[in-house]
């Protein structure tokens, strides 16, 4: 395939370090929410204006992009505070594009900022040509589509709509609502997820509890195999044991559900043959080594595409090097029902590598790397150093404590740690040891 056609990979910033290791293993483009205006409110760390113009300052010192993100639904109280936030961000920096779902947030934006680029937000659930349409002539340059339709509709949509750009999203975590169109945090939590404070409360560990029998109303859904309930149930959080949840319950059980992730890193070729122009990776408040090798794996996999080389299984191997709810392609060659959801866990699977650290410098006199601890780390075991470009198998002989003393090993927290190696591995290098 050309490369003049290659499609952007697009990855999350939670915060500035995030963003740069994301844009060093691999990224073209970046995107970053502000709290008062994007569904990343609570973990996000670009609180300021300065550090905003720090990021997307940052990018574009690279050649590459940086979005930023503006996807609520907003009610009226932060409608009337947009416009001003809008141009404070403006007098400090200048995005290459506006993420924004609610219709009213587009309508300002072209008013009062013309020359800004607009992107519709997954949360607006354009599934079809003619949605695609509507948003194009509100001036919007590209629609990030919704997860819940498959590769033939989005080649449909790029048919009707092909000066139009179209953005998929390929990896991450998906939502069991339409993309974000959910009431079970406000209802669980008071936490509204269309606000930015999803509590992701349908991953949680649920035990169902009952009250004495209670007079029940019959549902007129209920098959002939289904028993009405007999009593009030409630749900209990395995953290949350004092808080018991109400629930109700017919012929198809409960609905709350804890969605697999989406890895769709062997079916690149059909999206861009179906006229995707940019591959969208989830996980804002994911760790700085998820977005990192995520970068790196889907980087490697387009280069390859677009080389004409045949899909590498080591792709979906550093996939795998990451935590996971477990995968699946999402509804890209159409529903898939029961397949979606992870029924025996609510948390996160570790992957094969467990992250151990981040090279923090080089002490070339000393040939010692600085490591910033994130798990234990021992002498005697192999690890591997992961830089943008490798893999190096690395057997830990000795280690050395903050104060250069040995010592055999050294635990996880917000400490350093030095161990020998003969050459500085470069700015972005991080540790791994293999599980």
């Amino acid at each position: 395939m050309s490369s003049m056609n290659k499609p952007e990979l697009l990855l999350p910033a939670g915060d500035i370090e995030k963003m740069k290791f994301a844009l060093a293993f691999g990224a073209d483009a970046v995107y970053l929410g502000i709290p008062r205006f994007s569904l990343r409110a609570r973990e996000n760390g670009f609180k300021d204006l300065l550090d905003i113009a720090q990021a997307i300052d940052y990018a574009h010192s690279l050649g590459k992009k940086a979005y930023v993100t503006a996807n609520i639904f907003a009610h009226n109280l932060k409608v009337r505070s947009f416009v001003k936030y809008t141009e404070e961000i403006l007098s400090v920096c200048r995005p290459d594009a506006w993420i924004i779902s609610d219709p009213g947030l587009v309508m300002l934006m072209r008013e009062h900022f013309p020359s800004e680029v607009i992107h519709i937000s997954v949360q607006s659930n354009v599934m079809n040509y003619a949605s695609a349409l509507f948003w194009k002539k509100t001036g919007a340059k590209r629609i990030i589509l919704s997860r819940e339709i498959t590769i033939s509709e989005m080649k449909e949509i790029h048919e009707g709509c092909p000066d139009l750009e179209l953005e998929s999203f390929v990896h991450g975590s998906m939502c069991m609502a339409y993309s974000g169109r959910c009431l079970i945090s406000n209802y669980l939590a008071h936490r509204d997820s269309n606000q930015g404070l999803c509590t992701n409360s349908c991953r949680w560990q649920y035990k169902v509890l009952t009250t004495p029998s209670v007079p029940s109303i019959k549902t007129p859904y209920g098959g002939d195999d289904y028993t009405p309930i007999t009593q009030e149930l409630y749900l209990q959080e395995a953290l949350r044991k004092d808080e018991l949840l109400p629930i109700e319950e017919d012929e198809n059980g409960t609905y709350l559900m804890n969605a697999k992730d989406l890895c769709a890193i062997r079916y690149l070729n059909e999206l861009s043959e179906a006229g995707i122009h940019a591959f969208k990776v989830e996980g804002r408040s994911k760790t700085l080594y998820y977005v990192s090798m995520i970068a790196r794996a889907y980087r490697r996999a387009i280069d390859d595409l677009y080389a004409g080389r045949p899909f590498n299984e080591d792709h979906m191997q550093e996939i795998l090097s990451t935590s996971t709810r477990g995968f699946n392609e999402g509804f890209l060659h159409g529903d898939p029902g029961k397949n979606a959801q992870e029924f025996d866990k609510s948390t996160s699977e570790s992957g094969t590598f467990r992250f151990t650290g981040i090279v923090r410098g080089y002490d070339t006199a000393e040939k010692l790397l600085k490591i910033e601890v994130r798990n234990p780390i021992r002498t005697g075991q192999p690890y591997e150093l992961c830089t943008p470009d490798k893999n190096i198998t690395l057997i830990v002989e000795k280690i050395y404590n903050d104060k250069k003393q040995p010592v055999d090993a050294i635990h996880g927290g917000l400490h350093f740690c030095h161990i020998p190696y003969p050459e500085d591995p470069g700015a972005f290098a991080l540790l791994r040891e293999k599980l």
